[in-house]
């Protein structure tokens, strides 16, 4: 521990007991109260602490970020905590969560994000039948006008809406292989372009 962590932790101590003092004399009537509502405090304070200070190690794996590096088309996305990769795409000038999915064909999307994005999924014909891991479901072919990735844009992109129920939109290998370079090291997914 250096001279600064020294500091930080005297100042905590003598704020401790600055409130502390406080209680005590606001509540001397009633200590058993007062010993409780301390104890209240001091657990709020404790948690709060202790969330602040683990946010730095958890924070990627709640809210795993893709990184985009512009000046040569590189993108990184960190592994999120279900083992999973996760990327958000322009659609259409809309948002849409993709999770990556290597033994994908296509580029799959809810009906709900088909709707997001301008689609009437109740208005396609659902001739294509795909096995997934709930059973074979029927899909509709369409196309999208406009996908981005960060800098990366692609035109008239082909896409299929999933007449079954899925938790989130699929980006499959017709996507990927787009790219010049897919690589998956140390828990970070790499495209490049």
């Amino acid at each position: 521990m250096d001279s600064y962590d020294t500091g930080r932790l005297i100042y905590l101590v003598l704020l401790g007991c600055v409130v502390a003092g406080y209680f005590f004399v606001a509540h001397r009537e009633s200590l058993g109260q007062m010993a409780r509502q301390a104890m209240l405090w001091l657990l709020i304070f404790l948690g709060v602490i202790a969330g602040f200070g683990l946010w730095g190690d958890i924070r990627d794996d709640v809210m795993p970020r893709q990184t985009v590096f512009s000046e040569d088309a590189r993108i990184e996305v960190p592994r999120a905590f279900d083992g999973h990769y996760y990327l958000t795409l322009e659609v259409n000038d809309v948002g849409v969560p993709f999770v990556v999915d290597t033994g994908a064909t296509d580029i799959v999307l809810t009906r709900e994000d088909a709707r997001r994005v301008g689609i009437d999924p109740d208005a396609l014909t659902y001739t294509g039948v795909a096995g997934t891991a709930n059973g074979t479901v029927r899909t509709a072919r369409t196309t999208v006008e406009r996908m981005a990735l960060g800098p990366v844009v692609d035109r008239d992109v082909a896409v299929w809406v999933n007449q079954g129920e899925m938790d989130r939109s699929l980006l499959g290998m017709a996507y990927l292989q787009r790219f010049r370079n897919l690589q998956i090291s140390d828990g970070t997914l790499v495209l490049e372009r």
